[in-house]
């Protein structure tokens, strides 16, 4: 497991998408061929990488960003899309960490007898809980992330009076689930861009450090995602998804600064080595503090 305790050295672990769909938001369809898949996760490795997150169906949410959302995959489907690709990280990359991207407990239990190390579970057990238990007998970490409804059906955006309260109970929730079942590691996920507008996915990042305090640690997984390109816009337009990278990377800053432990990024070279530089003031402003003085 991961040393994912807040004010580490290395200051986060970056975790690298590799989304073997067709119609992912940022890179559907770019890796859905084995060699493709491997070639792609080569170069993540090869960048610093600690996780591959490997994702057979896309959580593209409804709403007036991405239309009608992500169609639902067929089980059988997604274990075609996933298995062979854990299998073949797992034999050529053993000691780079595999997560897989899924709700479904069959899909878990596949790719964990496949070589995956964790599971990432977009609706935070909400649909199915007894994910809890294969994750528990598999003795593997857990992500739970908030989100609304279920994948492809997600709304886009949902009222809240407080976005981060109400995160934080249904996180809540998860982790009971979680851990009646007996999982070993958990690690919570806001779910920037499920069900929150643009504004509240800003406030989640600015309030990480209220999840930080739950006693788990934090995933943020803000990589090219429609509130950055907002947040970027230029003559009330969008930026285009290619476009979003320091955008990305200035978010990542306010949410690593307040404790977050874990970037899942499509863009793995920039952001460890933004996190690279990031660390290392992180580490003299600490010195700084502590000797009172300007720690040199």
């Amino acid at each position: 497991m991961l040393d994912c305790t807040p004010g580490i050295p290395q200051i986060a672990h970056v975790m690298g998408i590799l989304n073997v769909t067709p119609d992912s938001f940022s890179d559907g369809g770019q890796y859905q061929q084995l060699d493709t898949a491997l070639a792609q996760t080569e170069q993540m490795v090869a960048a610093g990488a600690a996780i591959i997150d490997v994702g057979g169906e896309s959580s593209r949410p409804k709403g007036a960003t991405y239309g009608k959302g992500a169609d639902p995959v067929p089980l059988a489907e997604e274990l075609r899309r996933v298995v062979p690709v854990v299998e073949a990280i797992a034999h050529h990359y053993p000691h780079t960490l595999i997560s897989v991207d899924t709700y479904k407990p069959a899909v878990a239990r596949a790719a964990l007898a496949a070589g995956a190390h964790i599971i990432n579970d977009i609706t935070g057990l909400r649909l199915y809980p007894e994910m809890a238990q294969v994750v528990a007998e598999f003795n593997v970490p857990l992500v739970l992330m908030h989100s609304l409804g279920r994948p492809g059906a997600m709304p886009h955006e949902h009222h809240y009076d407080d976005v981060v309260q109400a995160v934080i109970e249904s996180l809540q929730t998860s982790i009971q689930v979680a851990q009646a079942a007996g999982v070993p590691q958990i690690i919570t996920d806001p779910g920037f861009g499920f069900g929150k507008s643009v504004t509240e996915n800003l406030q989640l990042v600015a309030r990480v450090n209220r999840l930080v305090a739950m006693g788990y640690p934090v995933l943020v997984g803000i990589s090219r995602k429609s509130t950055i390109g907002a947040v970027l816009s230029q003559d009330n337009q969008p930026v285009e998804i290619g476009d979003r990278l320091y955008g990305t990377l200035g978010a990542t800053a306010t949410a690593v600064i307040q404790g977050a432990t874990l970037i899942r990024t499509h863009d793995v070279k920039p952001t460890v080595d933004f996190l690279k530089g990031l660390g290392a003031t992180w580490k003299l402003a600490q010195i700084t503090d502590l000797s009172g003085g300007d720690g040199l």
